[in-house]
């Protein structure tokens, strides 16, 4: 078991009209508030109304229309300039991880002074950084409970990965009716993102039982919850259960005492969606069991083995190759059983740029200290298998 020094200072408020307390929690931060959105959603389940009625005691300043992939040019350096132009004391984020995300590189290029750019490509550690708070609407990325983001750079084709231990959220409101009119495609796909969050963490060379245990309930708890909520979106027990799955994937807490994995899969995913802007999730299962097959061998067998009797209640009797294989082909059938796309043709991507892509992931993130090291041939060979 590793060692570990571990702190999440994120306050979690979770459950039915816990946005009542919003106002409680931003009056310590200021009075200036940064209010970032996304597109209309918001809007249509009454939630943007709710938000400023409780907030007449405050300076709203509003940012909206954050993508997906949020994007650093415009939102992020919008949002920036609005912080300094209005002087604002605190930011509150109301949608997905992508608009929390995108919030997190304001939060911080507003302390600084030079290129944000400079902080999120790690060229300049930041100093300092405005707080936030968080509604969430959406279960899937976990940026509610961690202090990372991801911030897409199109003219570049860069998709960063951004830490900094100041970009924890002071606060995470967490009301699960407030997913229950995301879309089937969004649930799904979420569902994805966050089950290889924590897959990216249970594949590697040391854990411990009590680890393996949280991680593996939680794949069980999101095929399970999921697939409740894709039958019946108001069914508050799945919404919850889900929702909380998913918020614990990113912060460590999964694999507290575990080694370090390089998260692969990641890794090649942030250039699918950089490059062809395509949903995160569904981009993520597409690749993972393609990843999975390349790499199992003698060295791996182990772990996919345990994977496929715990989590999947395989026969443990069968020869091991064999529960790895149905593993693997479990893994498949449950994504594609939620209606994700399975194939790279199927989200807009073919050929054409797959050496490009390759070289840029060997390049950019370093996957030859992963568990299972990738080298730019193997990363070329996931891809063309996962067209």
């Amino acid at each position: 078991m590793q060692s570990f020094d571990y702190c999440t200072p994120t306050r979690l408020i979770f459950g039915k009209d816990s946005i009542e307390k919003l106002p409680q929690v931003l009056k310590p931060l200021g009075k200036k508030v940064l209010l970032t959105y996304g597109g209309g959603s918001i809007k249509k389940i009454g939630l943007y109304d709710k938000v400023k009625a409780l907030l007449t005691d405050f300076a709203l300043v509003e940012l909206s229309g954050i993508q997906p992939n949020p994007k650093y040019d415009p939102s992020v350096l919008d949002g920036v300039r609005l912080c300094k132009e209005h002087d604002v004391d605190v930011i509150l984020s109301v949608g997905g991880g992508s608009v929390l995300d995108c919030s997190k590189a304001i939060a911080a290029g507003a302390k600084y002074d030079g290129d944000p750019w400079d902080l999120i490509s790690y060229k300049v550690k930041a100093k300092a950084a405005l707080p936030i708070v968080d509604v969430l609407t959406l279960a899937a990325t976990g940026s509610e409970f961690d202090c990372g983001g991801v911030i897409s750079r199109t003219e570049t084709n860069d998709k960063i990965g951004y830490m900094d231990r100041l970009l924890f959220p002071v606060c995470s409101i967490l009301d699960p009716t407030y997913t229950f009119t995301v879309s089937k495609k969004q649930t799904a796909a979420g569902c994805a993102d966050a089950m290889n969050h924590i897959m990216e963490q249970y594949f590697c060379a040391d854990s411990s039982l009590l680890a393996d245990g949280f991680m593996e309930a939680g794949l069980k708890s999101l095929m399970v919850n999921t697939r409740k909520c894709l039958d019946n979106p108001e069914d508050y027990t799945a919404r919850a259960e889900m929702m909380l799955a998913c918020t614990y994937g990113c912060n460590g807490i999964y694999s507290l005492g575990s080694s370090d994995t390089g998260w692969p899969c990641h890794g090649i995913e942030h250039a699918l969606s950089a490059y062809y802007d395509i949903t995160h999730g569904e981009g993520l299962a597409i690749i993972t069991p393609r990843w999975m097959r390349h790499i199992l061998n003698e060295r791996t067998l182990p772990r996919f083995v345990k994977y496929g009797v715990n989590v999947f209640e395989i026969d443990p009797s069968l020869p091991e190759m064999e529960i790895a294989e149905q593993a693997i082909d479990e893994t498949y059938r449950f994504f594609a059983s939620i209606s994700i796309p399975m194939h790279l043709r199927d989200v807009g991507i073919d050929e054409s740029r797959i050496g490009e892509m390759a070289h840029h992931i060997a390049v950019n993130e370093g996957l030859e200290q992963a568990w299972a090291p990738l080298t730019e041939q193997d990363i070329t060979e996931i891809l063309l298998a996962s067209l």
